[in-house]
């Protein structure tokens, strides 16, 4: 009886709740912008003396439904427009009044002079719009979903956009085109390359604190570089506060793998804590000082007071992860409306990891008739990293009347120390039972700095820019050692292991890159009436890049007479390498340096376009030409210990044109077109004939002088549906052709590799990308959100006849790519809940060999080595507590191991054809747990 009472209760109170729902009535309409006609996505409306109001959607939207019968005036307001007043709305029971607004940009008059507000673009919603209604086909991430996912770097941020990958945590693939297919700039201007061997910016340079947004176009613009085919990537960083406050973040973190275990290091410098080595690790004299191999005394003084002679290794127990970040922002109002403001942070992160037991392994061809794998290299490794990312960031802006000036400045440093440990054995021409050692620092440091400036004029627009960026890459001291086992049966050491000539080794490498740039676009916006007429746009770019790379390689070297009988055996760190045993007839360094492993390079680049803008009814066409001009003088030096050299030119001139067409099927629905020419030009490393020793390859990486550009044809399709302002919904395909694509391959020497470049014949990409950002709340969850990404695609390079390389997928690209984030929000409750996810098809990481001669099988192949897919989950919570800010988070949860395969196929004697898996190499990252706080004053 009591249980049908309530349901009764229940019922009453459902019935007088629709009964007073059919009683009210509700007003909707849409907010433009009355000089183009366009929707004004975020403006707020609201019942005049009340909280009862709603923000528009992306199609300018708005509904503010249970408003009881009466007459209403409504407030319209939106940054950068005036506020407006909708007076006397009639609401009449159980219907909708129509209520529009048309609003003008806030302008105000001093003087004839006028002032206008500036649009922030750190919100989904405001990244949403730039995509929206760009003119080209973009996808984008603001500074808000970075907070939400907790992302640490630009790595981590980035690779949350459709069709993005990452290699090595750092390098950015997009579409399957790996780093030397895609272009980055900061705050519009060029950066440099991070990386001593390849065309790549590193990612993890960046720290996400100093993030607005990140928006990666990806296809050709007349406005934008022509040198790339993957995805143009444009860094925005922090130019105006959120608000006049100061925050401070701090976080701890340990990795499973990692924390509560024995650490093996080499003690470093004074600095290390501050991602750069203070001078320890150097050289006497300097990288360019040279050593006179036939001076002994000089010889004996350098081998015992030229270098860090410390080579002991320690053990310790590794502090947890921290990371530190102070932003501070400020505003400062002058006469006339005009406005100063400063946006600071500072960054710091200090972290440790380990991987142990390392499968590091080559193969040969498999042996089809043992059917097992034909080791050549089969090694564990056991590796220990330390990394130190310091980062500053102070940008400075001045809004003026009709002006906008910036000031912007970005340094960011990252210091590695790395040790390797490697057990193992290598059978080429023989078996060789080994024991090796790497002692590895690398600093990084990169500079931005610009000077830009926007005016705003009646009907067009001019923004100009100068900047300058620097980067330099140090390998102070990079150690190796190596040691054999005696397989002489009978000696009196057979068994033991020892060093041989030259087997202890140290290498110096220096990387200098600077860049000057400076660009200026206009754009004249016809007008009639209220209409929009063709809007005409041109522009001019300069870049003027160089490059310094220094290399210098030393030996140790002995006298076995002069030394004991059993010295080859003794410990390396604690009998071998003393200072007894130093000098020019026992002990002695030697430089092996080869100055042709030195370079030098220049390269100008100019560029034009113009480009026209034309709106035809529901369709805007956007089409242009670009020209560039690049011009580069690579030195190169021909003799191994004279500074005698040989410069070569490399010139392209070429024109790039590109359309878009963008037609508008309705308020919320549009689709794109696009096809552009794009170009992609050698580097200065890859047409030098210098070398280097990779201890991870143990192989040796070297240019192609003979290396010439790429150029491809880009075609895109996409259809968007934007549902509300932080909302959308898109689904593209594109096709790209290449002629003469640069690709990694290399030589083998019996086992003995040499990685270098190589123009392929031609190459294909296609692909199709799907992104949702999508709200739950049709599903009956409000407070539940989606983000998700997913990209099939393919690739097939093609090698001309001459090639010793084979047809296959282009180096990095992988067949497919999954990001998905599932988020709670409960309304008021200042809590997220994220739930990450990420997986990427197999791709192609080492370059295998086939057999191209006549009559050749499968049977002497050499396949391809793949990075094998595994599922990364995150899982990320935040609450707030008033000015308080509580962050926990687990990365990689589900740990799975790191693996890269061949996948050798053979032939058995009755023709059938078998396929085999080799692990080249796997490890275990390890879960990271972390949990930070931040506080606002």
């Amino acid at each position: 009886m009591i249980g049908i009472l309530r349901w009764a209760a229940v019922c009453a109170a459902l019935g007088i709740g629709l009964a007073e729902a059919a009683a009210q009535g509700t007003i909707e309409g849409t907010v433009t912008d009355r000089a183009t006609g366009d929707p004004v996505t975020g403006a707020t409306v609201v019942v005049k003396g009340t909280l009862r109001g709603a923000a528009c959607d992306a199609m300018g939207r708005y509904r503010i439904a249970g408003l009881d019968a009466g007459t209403y005036d409504l407030e319209v307001t939106m940054l950068t427009y005036a506020p407006c007043l909708i007076p006397h709305v009639e609401v009449r029971s159980g219907q909708t009044a129509r209520a529009d607004a048309a609003l003008e940009e806030q302008r105000e008059e001093i003087d004839q002079v006028v002032v206008t507000a500036v649009r922030r673009r750190d919100s989904e919603a405001a990244v949403n719009f730039d995509v929206r209604h760009a003119m080209m086909v973009v996808s984008g991430v603001s500074s808000q979903t970075i907070a939400r996912t907790q992302d640490r770097d630009a790595g981590e941020v980035v690779r949350r956009i459709p069709g993005i990958s990452l290699i090595d945590d750092k390098f950015v693939i997009a579409r399957g085109l790996s780093q030397r297919y895609n272009n980055v700039w900061i705050n519009g201007a060029a950066v440099p390359s991070s990386e001593a061997d390849t065309r790549a910016f590193s990612f993890d340079l960046i720290p996400a604190g100093q993030i607005e947004h990140i928006m990666v176009l990806k296809s050709p613009a007349p406005e934008v570089p022509a040198d790339f085919s993957g995805g143009f990537i444009r860094i925005g960083t922090k130019d105006m506060p959120a608000q006049e406050a100061v925050s401070i973040q701090y976080a701890l973190g340990v990795n499973t793998e990692t924390h509560f275990r024995r650490f093996l290091f080499n003690r470093g410098s004074g600095t290390d804590w501050l991602g750069f080595d203070n001078g320890k690790r150097g050289v006497s004299g300097g990288i360019e000082a040279p050593l006179d191999n036939g001076d002994a005394q000089h010889v004996t003084r350098m081998t015992r007071e030229g270098f860090n002679n410390d080579w002991r290794v320690r053990s310790r127990r590794p502090i947890p992860d921290q990371r530190l970040a102070v932003a501070f922002g400020k505003a400062w109002s002058l006469r006339d409306g005009k406005k100063i403001t400063l946006n600071g942070a500072v960054n710091y992160s200090y972290s440790s990891r380990t991987y142990a037991g390392m499968d590091n392994c080559r193969y040969g061809v498999y042996n089809k008739k043992e059917d097992k794998p034909e080791y050549l290299y089969k090694y564990t490794d056991d590796q220990y990293r330390t990394t130190v990312k310091a980062g500053a960031m102070l940008n400075v802006a001045f809004i003026g009347t009709r002006s906008r000036y910036y000031l912007r400045n970005l340094l960011n440093q990252v210091g590695q120390d790395r040790y390797t440990a490697r057990e193992g054995w290598q059978n080429i021409s023989s078996l060789y039972v080994q024991r090796k050692a790497e002692y590895l620092y690398t600093s990084r440091t990169t500079y931005n700095g610009q000077v830009a400036g926007v005016h705003e004029f009646a009907g067009s627009r001019l923004d100009w820019n100068a900047g300058y960026s620097y980067a330099n890459k140090h390998v102070p001291d990079r150690r190796i050692v190596n040691l054999q086992e005696n397989d002489l049966y009978g000696d009196a050491h057979y068994g033991e292991m020892g060093i041989d000539q030259n087997e202890i080794r140290r290498d110096f490498t220096r990387l200098r890159e600077h860049i000057a740039s400076a660009g200026i676009n206009y754009e004249l916006r016809m007008r009639e009436g209220r209409k929009v007429a063709p809007t005409l746009r041109t522009g001019a770019y300069g870049e003027f890049r160089t490059r310094d790379y220094r290399a210098r390689a030393f030996f140790y070297r002995f006298n076995p007479s002069n030394l004991p009988a059993d010295f080859v055996y003794g410990d390396v760190v604690d009998e071998i390498l003393q200072p007894g045993n130093y000098g020019a007839d026992k002990l002695y360094i030697y430089d092996d340096s080869n100055n042709r492993d030195c370079y030098e390079g220049e390269n100008l680049l100019a560029a034009a376009y113009a480009a026209i803008n034309l709106p035809l009814g529901p369709l805007t066409l956007y089409a242009g030409v670009r020209f560039e001009h690049s011009g580069m003088d690579l030195k190169s030096y021909t003799r191994s210990k004279e500074w005698t050299s040989k410069t070569t030119r490399y010139d392209y001139t070429d024109l790039f044109p590109s359309v878009n067409l963008t037609w508008k099927l309705s308020e919320a629905h549009q689709l794109r077109a696009a096809y552009g020419r794009s170009t992609n030009r050698p580097e200065f490393r890859e047409v030098s004939a210098s070398t280097f020793y990779d201890f991870d390859l143990f192989s040796i990486v070297m240019g192609n002088p003979d290396l010439k550009a790429a150029y491809v044809q880009n075609a895109d399709v996409r259809y968007e549906w934007y549902p509300s302002s932080s909302e959308s919904i898109s689904l593209a395909v594109f096709y790209k052709h290449f002629r003469h694509p640069i690709e990694t391959t290399f030589r083998d020497a019996g086992g003995s590799y040499t990685y270098t470049f190589e123009n392929a014949d031609a190459a294909r990409v296609y692909g199709v990308e799907l992104d949702v950002r999508k709200n739950l709340g049709f599903m009956g969850l409000p407070a539940f959100s989606l983000s998700l990404n997913a990209s099939w695609i393919h690739s097939r390079v093609r090698f001309g006849d001459g090639s010793l390389e084979h047809d296959r997928p282009m180096q990095g690209q992988s067949p497919y790519l999954v990001n998905c984030g599932l988020f709670y929000q409960p309304e008021r409750a200042g809590l997220t809940v994220g739930l990450l996810y990420n997986r990427i098809g197999k791709r192609i990481v080492g370059i295998g060999r086939a057999d191209l001669s006549g009559g050749g099988t499968v049977d002497n192949d050499i396949p391809d080595m793949y990075e094998m897919p595994r599922d990364a989950l995150d899982v990320v919570v935040t609450k707030k507590l008033g000015r308080w800010e509580l962050r926990l988070s687990a990365r990689d949860v589900l740990a799975q191991s790191v693996r890269f395969c061949q996948f050798p196929r053979y032939t058995d004697d009755e023709g059938r054809e078998h396929e085999r898996i080799e692990v080249t190499k796997r490890f275990r990252p390890g879960c990271t747990f972390s949990l930070g706080a931040s506080v606002s004053f």
